[in-house]
């Protein structure tokens, strides 16, 4: 069976073409698909012969972004295990957590989590195989170089293996307790693939990815399909603007995706005045809103077409698009639903909503997840009794289907019996020229309840005093949505995927 061998069928069409480049090596491969689809069957090899992994069974990945992921994915592909990413982010004792609800049997990590591993290895895990990526490891680890070079590179294919059979475990962001596992089928990733396809790539497309790689961002929004359509991905180890910036212009990229913070740093770089971006198509951004004078300045200086996007490790993670020409339009819009996504706005008795009515942003289609690892309960929580998947995100629809997000349900607070939504204030702090970066959050007030306090960072080379910005908000903004609170900070708290941690900024 041929489902999950993304890799083996793309080399019988395409074996010489350029399928990674992993600029975070030194020096840096560039390896075709023949190359990596090697690679792929080494690993695989090992992995069956003397790890003893098969179908079901879950490799552990704690890495910065490289081609080693791609290997293990593509590995646990021609075997029917399951490529579990973990978030390097998170302490060691909750990595210990995740490896005991997991339960992988291997575990391949690079030399910058070395300290972490140390302490998982003295400490009860499932794990009794550690391969490390650099420098020496652990006791007892093995070196992931020597690993390939000793493997057979005979092809490994699962013959059961289904659409239905789980290909990875993707962590969501855990804003409480443990984060859960979305378990994301083959059959997920060829209905994300054929989206992706249909509302965004071609076959010669050159994709630069920055997000890390135990997210859905940069696993399978674009780094799948493309390999899928035989085209060029670019890795870089984490984000870095200058590089990104070099990167784009050196290898001639023509698709670049990444959230607002990332966008705007780019433009604080010493290389962003002569750089030469014109190879790309478009680009895409999500997360959050793209603030309009960032897509304008875009479009002036570099001549970018923007896309905007939205998708979530449960769901897709491609579920919906902006087409370039409505970036202005229909600024702050994600666009339609992709082609095989359904989507509806429902009250809180989960009846449908029409235009511009604010309600719960639910979801149907093929794209979905099988459920989270072993945790049936909590998915049976997002799931209602007609199938439609209830994101948690509040939005509305215009009267040309043309989706809006207001906020989460969990951002939104609540000031005098108002509902007060973050993301509408932050994208009027935007408008104001001073203003680098911003993030509102409801703090407890004696009055109200609750109000607003506004964290902001501002341009290097701008003023601006609280009194200017909260008069600025009055001009646009009803009164009891103006922040109480403003307070200027030299940097927001970003998480790897480049999203503010809103959470670190209420437990200030």
């Amino acid at each position: 069976m041929y489902i999950g061998d993304y890799l083996g069928r793309r080399t019988i069409y395409s074996p010489d073409a350029l399928a990674i480049v992993d600029a975070g090596k030194t020096p840096e491969p560039r390896l075709t698909f023949a190359q990596l689809n090697e690679r792929a069957n080494r690993l695989a090899n090992w992995l069956r012969e003397t790890a003893g992994i098969g179908k079901g069974d879950r490799v552990a990945m704690l890495a910065l972004d490289g081609v080693e992921h791609l290997d293990v994915l593509f590995a646990c592909g021609k075997l029917g295990a399951i490529h579990t990413a973990l978030n390097w982010r998170l302490h060691w004792r909750e990595l210990q957590q995740i490896l005991a609800e997991v339960t992988p049997t291997v575990l391949v990590y690079d030399d910058a989590f070395k300290d972490g591993v140390t302490q998982l290895a003295r400490e009860e895990t499932p794990v009794r195989h550690w391969i490390h990526l650099d420098g020496t490891g652990i006791s007892g680890s093995l070196n992931f170089g020597d690993l390939l070079d000793a493997a057979p590179t005979v092809p490994c294919v699962c013959e059961t293996l289904v659409e239905e059979d789980i290909a990875a475990i993707v962590f969501t962001g855990g804003t409480t307790g443990l984060p859960k596992g979305a378990q994301i089928s083959h059959r997920q990733i060829a209905w994300n693939c054929l989206n992706t396809v249909i509302h965004d790539l071609g076959r010669d497309d050159v994709y630069l990815n920055v997000f890390p790689m135990f997210h859905v961002g940069g696993l399978f929004v674009y780094t799948l399909p493309q390999v899928i359509m035989g085209g060029t991905t670019v890795l870089l180890k984490r984000f870095d603007p200058e590089r990104v910036l070099r990167l784009i212009e050196r290898e001639r990229a023509t698709v670049f995706a990444a959230v607002p913070a990332m966008y705007q740093m780019l433009t604080q770089t010493p290389a962003w005045a002569e750089v030469d971006l014109s190879s790309l198509r478009f680009c895409t951004s999500g997360g959050a809103p793209l603030p309009v004078p960032l897509v304008e300045q875009y479009t002036r200086e570099k001549g970018i077409r923007f896309k905007q996007g939205f998708g979530m490790t449960e769901f897709g993670p491609g579920l919906f698009a902006l087409a370039p020409e409505d970036a202005i339009r229909k600024a702050g819009s994600i666009g339609r639903p992709n082609f095989y996504i359904d989507a509806r706005i429902v009250d809180r008795d989960n009846r449908p909503l029409g235009p511009n009515q604010v309600g719960e942003l639910v979801l149907k289609g093929l794209s979905i997840a099988s459920g989270y690892f072993n945790n049936a309960a909590a998915w049976t929580e997002v799931i209602d009794a007609d199938g439609w998947f209830h994101t948690g995100d509040l939005a509305r629809h215009d009267e040309d289907w043309y989706f809006y997000i207001v906020d989460r349900l969990k951002d939104m607070f609540i000031s005098g019996g108002e509902n007060v939504y973050p993301a509408e204030i932050e994208a009027a702090l935007y408008r104001h020229p001073a203003v680098f970066q911003c993030a509102v959050v409801g703090v407890p007030d004696p009055k109200w309840g609750e109000v607003g306090k506004a964290y902001v960072v501002l341009k290097p080379d701008q003023t601006a005093t609280a009194d200017e910005l909260l008069a600025h908000l009055g001009d646009c903004l009803a009164r009891y949505k103006i922040p109480r609170h403003v307070e200027f900070v030299a940097s927001l708290p970003i998480s790897a995927a480049g999203k503010v941690l809103r959470r670190e900024l209420r437990e200030r």
